[in-house]
């Protein structure tokens, strides 16, 4: 009779642990914004990675379980010290510079993101991931040769509409949240560009 019993509990403790998660990822948002999302994009930039690596093997038919360690750590130090930040803040200055109520808000705050902000983070991933690849300047004049349009045409397919949803419809504290949840699937399409 006891393991009938308790299986009723067991069902809503689990019940229980995605509202307890929430409740404590809110509380360190209000409590530390800039390092709460600076963590969630360093994970979700890092699961991304390693996706990419999974879904790289599974098209070549590698039977190996070896993944690339290096590539989901530099993709978290990526998240960690650049994506969460620099998104936090740019955010930030989008609902300042403008503000809702100003006439087409949001068709002015979506041509700023994918118009300016988009090419120059791209840029900065594409530097970044050559330094901590230990590469030289010639192998990341390469690869922004190669790979910079075909990602930034990418960039504007995916991610406007991905952003006009971000921008229109979730809450300013949200965003990044929402951006990096993209952005694992975005991460993935990135890193197999490196291979």
């Amino acid at each position: 009779m006891a393991p009938a019993a308790s299986r009723p509990r067991a069902e809503a403790a689990l019940g229980t642990l995605p509202r307890r998660a929430l409740a404590q990822y809110l509380l360190l948002l209000r409590l530390y914004p800039v390092l709460t999302k600076a963590a969630s994009s360093g994970i979700l930039s890092a699961l991304g990675n390693l996706l990419a690596q999974m879904i790289e093997k599974k098209q070549k038919k590698e039977n190996s379980q070896n993944l690339d360690v290096c590539g989901p750590l530099r993709y978290a130090a990526y998240g960690f010290f650049v994506t969460g930040p620099l998104s936090h803040y740019f955010y930030l200055f989008m609902e300042h510079w403008i503000p809702p109520e100003v006439p087409l808000a949001t068709v002015k705050r979506l041509l700023l993101d994918r118009l300016l902000f988009a090419p120059a983070f791209l840029l900065l991933f594409f530097l970044i991931m050559n330094l901590l690849e230990g590469k030289d300047a010639n192998a990341f004049a390469a690869k922004m040769k190669s790979g910079f349009w075909p990602a930034l045409r990418m960039n504007w397919r995916m991610w406007t509409p991905v952003q006009f949803i971000n921008i229109s419809y979730v809450p300013l504290q949200f965003r990044v949240l929402f951006a990096n949840l993209a952005a694992l699937f975005w991460y993935a399409y990135l890193a197999s560009l490196g291979k």
